[in-house]
């Protein structure tokens, strides 16, 4: 990305914002069937910012019936691999000219800093398109050992129509992990992005017309849970459905295939992660500065956040002194000021419910103060390990910290918990770390460091984190493949033909 602008430079860019409020459906934008809207909330300053499509099960309908049509036809699903992969170059690019417009459009919506749209959000996603237009080539099918008779195929083949269904936390981020493998796949797309952060992804489907995407094939239909995420759940003629989310609504969908069609259903859902600092960790500096950003990036609406730090006794005192330290480099404000690296929660009711665990017994270590939608970043000593603080997925910017006697207690600990998604553990022996990483049941463990990996490394979660898949990686394309085998009898042993 380019340098960083100014704030007045960044209102200025927001001011002149043509923002998208209709359904995006075989091409085109149209309202919802229904007629009604719902209000999108700049969620930094309470002001309206536009009126979108609420759409319905009519709309979900049609966007499905134009997904079909546009599969069966094969305008993208039978397209020449290197054809689709051009088309997905051209997106990414696309999405790079207007960067800057959609890393404004999606702080507004958001309430994400500008910064982290500028340097992660939008660096990643059309990093990630790229990545899996490349891939379009470079999956082969196999052959496998068959008799001298015989020749045995294995080959992939676009699963169908898939139902994307987005949170609000990444918009832009979770979209392209969702389109870049299935349009790679020849998939038909219908995208639900989160009620309150629908303008990005309405603006990338009009890229992608732009792009050479046909019409039919990437549609998005906005509106709430009930009227259009369940009716994507139960439809009949979607093949599958990947959701990101909370473990809650991903129970649902798994619900909603068994009742209709048995639909694939790939989750990634929750967590309460777990950063295990043992007492021979090294630069106690490098620990605290990454267990700040582990717990405080995107203030903490992170499915993957270090929500959870469990400390060994030996450094605690020594690594809470530094992390206070540290905090003080993420200050909180307008997210359209690019110094400040913490934002505005999403919502007012989640910023309601966030600030419901501060002041309930835990001890503040540092900060605690909570308004007007705002969060400061929050360090809580847990003695309750029952505590909710320790125990419940707040996802704003609370850490809550433990201390522990030593590694077996601190695995046990960082264990005991529903979710499996992403966990970190900080030792300055190597035995222990690869002990400790596969001791720990989560689908991604980081040694010495906070991180997800990066597009190359799947990424999904045990237990109530995730169910039936991973995002990135070459593993995100089964999601949208089914494999076929395709047995090809070459025996020449047919009786003679009679005279």
């Amino acid at each position: 990305m380019s340098e960083l602008l100014t704030t007045d430079e960044y209102k200025a860019i927001a001011a002149k914002l043509d923002l998208p409020d209709q359904a995006f459906i075989d091409g085109s934008f149209r309202p919802a069937k229904s007629g009604k809207t719902f209000d999108t909330v700049n969620p930094a300053t309470g002001k309206m910012l536009a009126k979108v499509a609420a759409c319905g099960q009519a709309d979900v309908d049609l966007a499905v019936g134009k997904a079909r049509d546009a599969f069966e036809d094969g305008r993208w699903s039978k397209l020449h691999p290197a054809e689709r992969k051009a088309v997905l170059i051209r997106l990414a690019k696309l999405i790079k000219r207007n960067a800057r417009e959609l890393a404004v459009m999606e702080s507004l919506d958001s309430g994400k800093t500008i910064f982290d749209c500028e340097t992660v959000d939008l660096p990643e996603t059309i990093n990630c398109l790229i990545w899996h237009a490349e891939m379009i080539d470079k999956i082969y099918d196999q052959v496998s050992p068959a008799s001298d008779d015989h020749i045995a195929m294995v080959v992939r083949e676009p699963v169908g129509v898939v139902g994307l269904v987005l949170p609000w936390n990444f918009p832009l981020l979770m979209l392209a992990w969702k389109i870049g493998p299935s349009l790679a796949a020849g998939c038909s797309v219908i995208v639900k992005p989160a009620e309150e952060t629908s303008l990005t992804a309405l603006r990338v489907a009009e890229l992608a017309m732009d792009a050479g995407v046909p019409p039919g094939v990437f549609n998005v239909v906005t509106g709430t849970g009930p009227e259009v995420g369940e009716p994507i759940g139960r439809h009949m003629d979607i093949d599958a459905v990947s959701f990101t989310g909370s473990t809650e609504t991903g129970r649902l969908f798994l619900k909603y295939a068994s009742e209709s069609n048995l639909k694939e259903v790939t989750l990634e859902m929750g967590g309460k992660n777990p950063a295990v600092v043992l007492d021979d960790a090294e630069n106690l500096d490098r620990v605290a500065a990454h267990v700040v950003n582990g717990a405080f990036w995107n203030m903490g609406e992170n499915c993957s956040a270090s929500s959870r730090l469990i400390v060994q006794k030996g450094v605690k005192d020594a690594l809470l002194k530094r992390i206070a330290a540290h905090v003080r480099e993420w200050p909180v404000g307008d997210p359209l000021d690019p110094v400040n690296r913490v934002g505005a929660l999403v919502s007012d009711t989640h910023f309601r419910k966030v600030a419901s665990y501060l002041g309930k017994g835990p001890k503040i270590v540092v900060g605690g103060k909570a308004e007007h939608g705002f969060v400061e970043p929050t360090v809580l000593e847990i003695e309750d390990r029952d505590a909710a603080q320790f125990r419940e997925e707040i996802f704003g910017p609370v850490l809550s910290v433990v201390t522990v006697d030593g590694f077996d207690e601190a695995i046990a600990l960082a264990n005991d918990t529903q979710y499996g998604l992403a966990a970190s553990i900080f030792t300055g022996n190597v035995k222990r770390a690869i002990r400790g990483a596969r001791a720990i049941r989560a689908g991604t463990v980081t040694v010495n460091s906070f991180g997800e990996g990066d597009i190359s490394t799947p990424f999904g979660g045990f237990k109530a984190s995730g169910f039936g898949g991973r995002d990135n990686g070459i593993q995100a394309h089964d999601q949208y493949t089914q494999v076929k085998t395709i047995w090809v009898d070459l025996a020449d042993d047919a009786p003679d033909a009679v005279d």
